[in-house]
């Protein structure tokens, strides 16, 4: 008896937001979200597409390692939870200056909490 094979987890340039436009179109036209330490902008996609993140960090958090390691606890999050979104959506995550003090597990609580208030996981 095969079981299906786990999902893969990655986050590659297609799942990426790069574009300026992109980013403002979402804040425009989407839905937000606050919570904890993010902003969460979204527009939903149609089904099959594949689901999107950008991620915001200005520099009221902190210094450049700090913004970078926002960045990257952020886009691990998401990484890691991508497969638990109910339907494709762009998502625009925008960091708040609290988390400079939160650590991967804090800030993959806020995602999560986020992602529910919002309804967009399964």
């Amino acid at each position: 008896m095969n079981a299906a094979p786990p999902p893969r987890l990655r986050l590659g340039r297609p799942s990426r937001l790069a574009q300026n436009r992109d980013f403002a179109r979402i804040r425009q036209r989407g839905e937000r979200l606050v919570w904890g330490c993010l902003i969460a902008n979204w527009s939903k996609l149609p089904e099959g597409a594949r689901p999107k993140l950008g991620v915001v960090t200005s520099k009221k958090i902190g210094n450049a390692p700090v913004r970078s390691r926002a960045r990257r606890l952020l886009r691990e999050s998401f990484r890691l939870h991508q497969h638990e979104l109910a339907q494709p959506v762009e998502l625009v995550l925008v960091a708040r200056h609290s988390i400079a003090q939160k650590d991967f597990a804090g800030v993959e609580k806020d995602f999560l909490a986020a992602l529910r208030r919002a309804s967009l996981v399964k």
